[in-house]
């Protein structure tokens, strides 16, 4: 990972050191929720689970932007008992070196693609027909929900990505926009779990949803449902989308709430008494090991929240509200934490994500403040464009960007926050993590 900022945007050597230790702690937060250890943790629990159940076959289905990571793990600790296995990943979150019998499949996130069309397909095929001796083992990560694609009829691939464009643009959060998901799909919200049944299914799950919520990370294949069709509709509804729609989604879901169509399966269903859902990694595993680095560094660490969420712009002016009314009894240096995930209503023709427009409205609430140094970045490595997580800012970001004749809030108004940051030369970038725990904000005061 890197700061692709030039020493120009650095008044002093305090403010490089502190762009060092966040860098140093955003490293520390992944670690600790790397894909492959944390289900390396989990591996003597699963063999003990596989010899006691009598099982004869062990089925891999691992799903979302940590699936290769996950998957290899299984391969490189059951290899003896692994059967088969399939991988769906987003594009650039899988190794050039091919597993063993797992089946790697790349398809795009956000907005689902042909090639996890295709790749659903084969995993079904996978998994259909299994029996009493099978433990699946589904191994779900965040971007399960655009990967893990499969329409219902009468719905294209092109209705659900005009479907998730429209939300994601219209500010939606994870759990509105998987509410309709969940509805639009033969595979998410536990159809996944029913179609496997009568197998026995035990997903470990890294969770990029605050809260941790089982039906909502990765749509919840696996999981019973709390949405309901009426659910669905009133997403829609709240955001004004109805009437934008392709027609075919708006009457699925109606059909769906008339009872033409099944819903999804709910808790207490028989097809889902012999599964296991476990939360191996989360936001706050993230936090509390950015929180133990920074204090072992000497730095009075402090965890503001794990549920960071509505308007970025909103988080950024409280973020900057809570470093104001912080006490300082030492004079170590302060290090707030915080993590979760913040939404962007587009209203602008720009480009950029959620951390950078974050990012670039703290800076403009700090302007001129000496020693505070922000960086809001994704845990995926990727903050809505794929060539960078996020930013780093300070109080005199935008004033270089004044002495260049930019207007931080005119580019903020326009949700350009990529454009701007990519001028000054200050993005974030570390390529593709291969987890995902959502977003967190280190912010450093001297």
């Amino acid at each position: 990972m890197r700061y692709c900022g030039t020493t120009s945007g650095l008044v002093s050597d305090v403010q490089r050191d502190s762009v060092n230790l966040l860098m140093a702690l955003y490293a520390a937060a992944v670690e600790a929720v790397s894909p492959y250890g944390t289900v390396v943790e989990h591996a003597d629990y699963l063999r003990r689970m596989f010899d006691a159940g009598g099982f004869r076959r062990l089925y891999v289905a691992a799903i979302g932007k940590s699936a290769y990571g996950m998957a290899r793990a299984i391969e490189d600790t059951l290899p003896d008992i692994l059967t088969d296995g399939v991988a769906i990943t987003k594009y650039g979150h899988a190794d050039v070196h091919p597993l063993g019998k797992t089946r790697v499949f790349e398809a795009a996130h956000p907005t689902p693609d042909e090639h996890g069309l295709e790749a659903t397909r084969y995993l079904l095929g996978l998994a259909r027909g299994l029996d009493e001796q099978t433990l699946l083992l589904c191994l779900l990560s965040g971007g399960g929900s655009a990967l893990f694609v499969c329409p219902p009829d009468g719905v294209t691939l092109q209705d659900k990505q005009t479907t998730t464009r429209l939300l994601l643009n219209a500010g939606a959060n994870i759990a509105e926009l998987n509410a309709v998901r969940k509805h639009l799909s033969l595979v998410k919200g536990g159809r996944f779990a029913m179609m496997a049944y009568p197998a026995r299914v035990v997903s470990l799950i890294i969770s990029d949803c605050v809260g941790d919520p089982l039906d909502v990370i990765a749509s919840g294949p696996t999981a019973a449902d709390t949405t309901t069709f009426a659910d669905a509709l009133d997403v829609l509804r709240r955001y004004d989308l109805t009437h934008q729609l392709p027609t075919f989604v708006v009457n699925h879901l109606l059909e769906g709430q008339s009872g033409l169509h099944p819903d999804t399966p709910k808790d207490g269903d028989a097809v889902l008494r012999d599964v296991e859902n476990i939360i191996v990694a989360n936001n706050l595993k993230a936090l509390n090991a950015a929180h133990t680095r920074a204090t072992i560094m000497g730095n009075d660490a402090r965890i503001l929240t794990d549920s960071l969420t509505g308007e970025a712009r909103t988080a950024a002016r409280w973020l900057a509200s809570q470093l104001r009314q912080q006490q300082r009894p030492t004079t170590s240096p302060l290090c707030l934490i915080s993590g979760g995930e913040t939404t962007v209503t587009v209203r602008g023709s720009g480009t950029g994500g959620r951390n950078m427009e974050l990012a670039l409205a703290f800076a403009i609430e700090i302007e001129g403040v000496d020693g505070v140094t922000l960086l809001s970045a994704g845990t995926d490595g990727t903050d809505c464009v794929d060539s960078a997580a996020g930013a780093l800012v300070n109080g005199y970001t935008t004033i270089r960007a004044k002495n260049m004749g930019m207007d931080p809030v005119q580019y903020l108004n326009n949700n350009d926050s990529y454009n701007f940051f990519h001028q000054l030369g200050d993005l974030f970038v570390t390529g593709p993590t291969q987890t995902n725990v959502m977003d967190i904000q280190l912010i450093k005061q001297q």
